[in-house]
């Protein structure tokens, strides 16, 4: 629509199905380019993408044409689909149900490119739930407990 702008950062999480640690380091830079790539061809821009075997991170420039379900339907659909067709996993790889996607400011950016970006530093003190739950409480998200399981390895 002609004259309508907007500014929407987005930090999502997801997880890896049941927490399992199988994003490999040798093939976890060709998941970021795809995963990039879709979201570029859905029309965001990728700000960083970072994460751990068992889970992502990805911070976008959110533009609003596309519901944020979608968004992550498309990353997570496609995403999967391309490592099972790589055979990077035994078995069939999925992302876990669900996820998070908390809104940031533009003054942010900087700090959360630095949150994403020292994932293996942060994880080294804390376990995936851990740090998950407390960006539920830090954004003030209401969450059903029975939903946030616990890391399997």
């Amino acid at each position: 629509m002609a004259n309508t702008y907007t500014q929407i950062y987005l930090h999502i999480v997801f997880a890896v199905q049941n927490r399992l640690s199988l994003i490999r380091i040798e093939w976890k830079d060709e998941l970021f380019k795809y995963i990039t790539g879709i979201i570029q061809n859905n029309g965001h821009k990728l700000i960083i993408i970072n994460g751990m075997p068992n889970h992502l991170h990805i911070a976008v420039g959110y533009k609003p044409h596309q519901l944020i379900p979608d968004l992550l339907q498309d990353i997570k659909g496609n995403s999967s689909t391309w490592i099972n067709n790589k055979n990077f996993v035994a078995g069939k790889f999925t992302w876990q149900p669900g996820y998070g996607a908390f809104s940031f400011s533009h003054s942010q950016i900087d700090s959360v490119v630095k949150y994403i970006n020292n994932q293996e530093i942060h994880h080294k003190k804390l376990s995936f739930k851990e740090e998950y739950l407390n960006m539920l409480i830090k954004y003030n998200v209401l969450y059903n407990e029975k939903y946030i399981l616990s890391d399997i390895n």
